[in-house]
C-alpha cells in the first residue's frame, strides 16, 4: 500500500486504526427488552433518518477508507422498509474492499430475509435471545413469541448462514440459564456469546438490580463445561473459549468487568446519519446535512474531527443513579 492510501485509513487520536462500522438502519424495533429500551418509546420520523441510497452511499465512502467490517443494527434492521434492496447494494460492497457484512437481529424477520442475506454474501448473523423460556421471553421482551425467534434461527441455518446466538446475563432473570443456553446452542452448532448489560438511557427500574458479571456467569458455565481459551476472533469486542463437551464456542463480552477499550477499533452511525466515537459517551458528529449539501472534503473531514476527538474508554459505571447517556441502545445501534 502506497502512502496516500494510508493516509486514507480511519485512525482515532489514540492510534487505533477504526476498520469495523456499526450501522443502524432504524430505532425502531417490534419488540421491547426492557433493558434496551422503555415501554412507551418515541422514535424518530422517517425524514430524519438517511435515506437507503444515502446509507449505501455512506458505506461505499466508508469502505474506500478501510473499513473492513459491517454490522447492521437498530433497533431490529429487518424492519426498514426497503431492505432487501439496501443488502444487495451493500452486498455489492464486497468486490470493493468490505470483507464482512453481517447484522444483528432479534430474529422474527429472518424467515422472510435469510435467503436474500445469503444472496447478498452476508455469511453469518448474531441473533439475540436472551432466555429459552416462553413465558420468560415474554416477559423481557414485553410481549414477544419466542416460536418466531426459533423460527428465524432455522430459517438462517436453512439458508447457509452461521447464526451466533447474543444472550444479556440478567440477575434474577436467566442466571439460571447459561448452562442450559449453551447446551441448546452445542446440539445446534451454534455459538454463544454472553453479554453483559450496560447503563444507556433511561429505563423502568434500576439496571444495578439486574447486572451480573461475567466473571459469575464463567464460573457457573465451567461448572459443567471445559472452557479452554480459543484463538478465534471477530470484528467485535467477545473473547471467545472452546467449549470442549460441544465443539462451539462461548465468547463473553465484559464492557464493566474487564474493560476492552484500548483494542476498540469501532464507530457507531445512528439511522439519522450521527456518528458516536463511542456507546458510552456522547461525542459525535453529525453527517445527514453534511452528505446533502454534496461539498467537496466535508465529510472526510467530519470523519476526521470525530476520531481525533473518540474516547480513550467508555466511563460505565452500572451502580450510579443516571445512566451513562440518555440515549436508548436502540438508537445508537448497539
Amino acid at each position: 500500500m502506497d502512502d496516500s492510501a494510508q493516509a486514507t485509513r480511519l485512525v482515532d487520536g489514540c492510534g487505533r486504526r477504526i476498520d469495523y462500522v456499526r450501522l443502524s438502519l432504524t430505532d425502531r424495533c417490534n419488540l421491547r427488552c426492557h433493558y434496551c429500551m422503555a415501554e412507551s418509546m418515541t422514535f424518530l420520523p422517517r425524514r430524519d433518518l438517511l435515506t437507503l441510497e444515502e446509507i449505501a452511499e455512506l458505506a461505499r465512502h466508508l469502505v474506500g477508507r478501510g473499513v473492513r467490517t459491517i454490522r447492521l443494527t437498530g433497533g431490529e434492521p429487518l424492519v426498514r422498509r426497503g431492505f432487501g434492496n439496501l443488502i444487495k447494494a451493500l452486498g455489492a460492497l464486497q468486490s470493493e474492499g468490505l470483507e464482512e457484512l453481517t447484522l444483528t437481529t432479534n430474529g422474527t424477520a429472518l424467515p422472510k430475509f435469510a435467503a436474500q442475506l445469503a444472496e447478498a454474501g452476508v455469511r453469518r448473523v448474531n441473533v439475540s435471545l436472551d432466555t429459552l423460556d416462553a413465558e420468560r421471553f415474554c416477559a423481557i421482551t414485553r410481549g414477544g413469541k419466542i416460536a418466531e425467534v426459533f423460527a428465524g434461527i432455522e430459517a438462517a441455518r436453512d439458508a447457509g448462514l452461521a447464526v451466533k446466538i447474543n444472550m444479556v446475563a440478567l440477575r434474577g432473570t436467566n442466571d439460571g440459564e447459561f448452562a442450559r443456553m449453551l447446551a441448546w446452542c452445542g446440539e445446534r452448532g451454534l455459538d454463544l456469546s454472553l453479554i453483559e448489560t450496560m447503563p444507556l438511557g433511561e429505563i423502568e427500574g434500576q439496571r444495578e438490580d439486574s447486572f451480573l458479571s461475567l466473571t459469575e456467569a464463567r464460573a457457573a458455565l465451567e461448572r459443567q463445561f471445559t472452557l479452554v481459551p480459543s484463538l478465534h476472533r471477530t470484528a467485535g469486542p467477545s473473547r471467545y473459549c472452546d467449549v470442549v463437551e460441544t465443539g462451539t464456542r462461548v465468547g463473553f463480552i465484559t464492557p464493566l468487568s474487564a474493560n476492552f477499550c484500548s483494542a476498540c477499533n469501532r464507530i457507531r452511525i445512528a439511522a439519522t446519519g450521527t456518528v458516536y466515537g463511542c456507546l458510552g459517551h456522547d461525542q459525535h458528529v453529525e453527517l445527514r446535512e453534511i452528505m446533502r449539501s454534496g461539498q467537496d472534503g466535508a465529510l472526510d473531514a467530519a470523519l476526521d474531527t470525530l476520531l481525533a476527538g473518540k474516547p480513550a474508554r467508555h466511563d460505565f459505571d452500572i451502580a450510579r443513579a443516571e445512566p451513562a447517556v440518555a440515549r436508548h441502545m436502540s438508537v445508537t445501534g448497539g
